[in-house]
């Protein structure tokens, strides 16, 4: 159940309606009521209130519901935005149907890079895991067309000027291959749009294949194949909200299936 007299923005953000400054955006331009009035700022609630966000009922008893963590091995192909004019396929299509709430994705995969995904239903912590103040590692295994030299990789562990500020790898390890084609496990701290792309390409090397295969402390189990989700045990959940440096919320479990694959 929802807390005594918990703020408006933090029941919001728990029901994976988006970050808590998200739905302190939200409440500020009057689209939620409570009890039929306009919320404001600085409100608190109970679980005997009624909820309205944009004249839809929010159920306290999904706010309340123990938040769910997938883990999605992403192929080639899919966007990471739940619509697209070009009608594209999108990472949330195959994801499992919820009821009054809704999967936040953590981050984002380009169209043609793999690998691995996470959801919540966690408003919070999905926004706390993106923080840039946040630093996890993401370790991708890219496949680079060219002569990576001894000097081209030190150039990108010290550091190189792209267009939105200095990037550079934490950490390369050689991944073998022979000939034009090299692969290569790469470490980033931050989740900047291509950014393992563009610091190769700064260098005038071709990433021809990236697959992510690390987020912090999270990698990929080998028994979910390309296309297919796993839902994360307690003990996995806790481990992701240790990585956010949040305390995990003390709730009810809700009812249905855990741990379920698909393809």
């Amino acid at each position: 159940m929802i807390q005594t007299d918990e703020k408006l923005q933090k029941v919001l953000a728990r029901a994976g309606l988006g970050s808590r400054r998200e739905m302190e955006k939200v409440i500020s331009e009057g689209r939620v009521l409570v009890d039929g009035r306009v919320a404001t700022l600085g409100d608190r609630v109970d679980s005997a209130v009624k909820i309205q966000v944009d004249g839809k009922p929010l159920r306290l008893d999904t706010a309340a519901a123990k938040p769910r963590v997938l883990l999605y091995n992403k192929p080639e192909g899919e966007i990471c935005s739940r619509k697209d004019p070009e009608g594209r396929r999108s990472v949330f299509d195959r994801l499992p149907r919820l009821q009054g709430e809704r999967w936040i994705s953590v981050g984002r995969l380009d169209f043609n890079t793999t690998g691995l995904l996470l959801f919540t239903t966690d408003g919070d912590l999905a926004n706390k895991l993106m923080h840039p103040s946040t630093t996890i590692e993401r370790e991708y295994l890219c496949r680079v067309m060219g002569n990576a030299t001894e000097d081209v990789l030190k150039r990108l562990t010290d550091g190189v000027q792209l267009e939105d500020g200095v990037a550079r790898f934490s950490d390369i390890v050689d991944g073998g291959g022979e000939g034009i084609n090299h692969w290569y496990y790469v470490v980033i701290m931050e989740g900047r749009n291509r950014e393992v792309r563009r610091l190769w390409e700064s260098q005038e090397l071709q990433v021809n294949r990236l697959k992510r295969v690390r987020y912090g402390s999270v990698f990929i189990p080998s028994k979910v194949k390309v296309g297919q989700w796993i839902e994360l045990d307690e003990k996995e959940i806790a481990n992701v909200y240790g990585m956010a440096e949040l305390a995990m919320p003390v709730t009810e479990a809700p009812a249905g299936g855990r741990g379920r694959r698909t393809r």
